[in-house]
């Protein structure tokens, strides 16, 4: 059974990261994302980095939808520049999985704000435009790695941590005082489903959203074995899709033995009658970011200990 992570991580040494990821996750190799090089490389900021066309720019409330590009977002670019270089130099001979993740056109419009204030949530016109900016920008992403590391197979993992505050119309306005409307699961599949082909979806809030994920043809998702709907997993894994279930808590920062994650993940997929597939992965349940360095290649080791041993446990039935 395979494992893989979602690509947050702590520190700021991306050359350093993508070495021990390449050495700890080398079947489904997460592209490091290190938040704390600062805003440029926060989920939000990477996503408006590969976006040409459109300018933003950084306000006390966070990223805003402006006429020219600027200094904040020149500086996104140039990390992924920076980074693509060093994948290119260090992943030479490569040729398993790559994945990469990128924050999902319903993240961007529920917190990258408008010209005149408030979110692109609220601007039909202006959240389409973002969106088919950033799947221009994704497409240009995709074709640099397969480019640069040429025996490397691509996989996109879109990042939607607030496609269900979306869905259920929670995400508040500028003024604190309302909501804005809930979107329909039509529109979001329609924003979603140009993303979708060979892709996987990744939301680590609590919810049901696969059917979103169905519908707009992801080839898999990425999930938090604690707050997912065992229905909808199982109807998920009936249908044989990729799935990474994230028996790692991440939330709390804390490493979890072997004997844990077994047990979660045999919890899960027990109770779902799954049986072993290809496409059956574990993973984490989200970033790594806000944990110690020291403790991360310990928990991804006991995350790959653990996955032999309920492949094991699948096989013997």
């Amino acid at each position: 059974m395979r494992v893989t992570a979602a690509g947050s991580l702590p520190g700021t040494d991306f050359r350093g990261a993508l070495t021990a990821m390449t050495e700890a996750l080398p079947e489904v190799l997460p592209l490091p994302e290190l938040p704390a090089r600062g805003v440029a490389s926060h989920l939000v900021g990477r996503a408006l980095g590969l976006i040409d066309g459109l300018g933003f720019d950084l306000q006390p409330a966070g990223w805003r939808l402006t006429p020219h590009s600027t200094a904040e977002q020149r500086r996104a670019r140039a990390q992924w520049r920076s980074d693509l270089d060093d994948t290119e130099e260090l992943l030479q001979g490569f040729d398993q999985t790559l994945k990469v993740g990128v924050a999902g056109p319903w993240t961007l419009a529920a917190c990258v704000e408008r010209p005149m204030g408030d979110r692109l949530l609220a601007d039909h016109g202006a959240r389409r435009e973002v969106a088919q900016a950033l799947l221009e920008g994704v497409g240009w992403l995709r074709a640099e790695l397969a480019r640069r590391v040429p025996g490397a197979s691509v996989l996109v993992q879109v990042d939607e941590p607030s496609l269900i505050a979306v869905t259920n119309g929670s995400i508040p306005t500028a003024s604190g005082f309302s909501k804005h409307r809930r979107v329909d699961e039509p529109e979001l599949v329609a924003a979603l489903q140009p993303f979708g082909e060979g892709g996987w979806l990744h939301c680590c809030a609590p919810g049901r959203w696969l059917n979103v994920a169905r519908r707009a043809g992801f080839a898999g998702v990425a999930v938090d074995s604690r707050l997912s709907d065992l229905d909808d997993l199982a109807r998920w894994i009936d249908e044989a899709r990729e799935l990474c279930l994230g028996v790692v808590r991440t939330d709390l920062a804390v490493p979890q033995g072997v004997d844990d994650l077994v047990r979660e993940s045999l919890r899960v997929l027990r109770a779902v009658q799954a049986d072993l597939y290809p496409g059956l992965l574990l993973g984490t349940a989200c970033g790594l970011a806000g944990w110690q360095q020291r403790d991360v290649m310990g928990q991804l080791d006991a995350l790959t200990r653990a996955a032999s041993l309920v492949e094991e446990s699948l096989a013997r039935g």
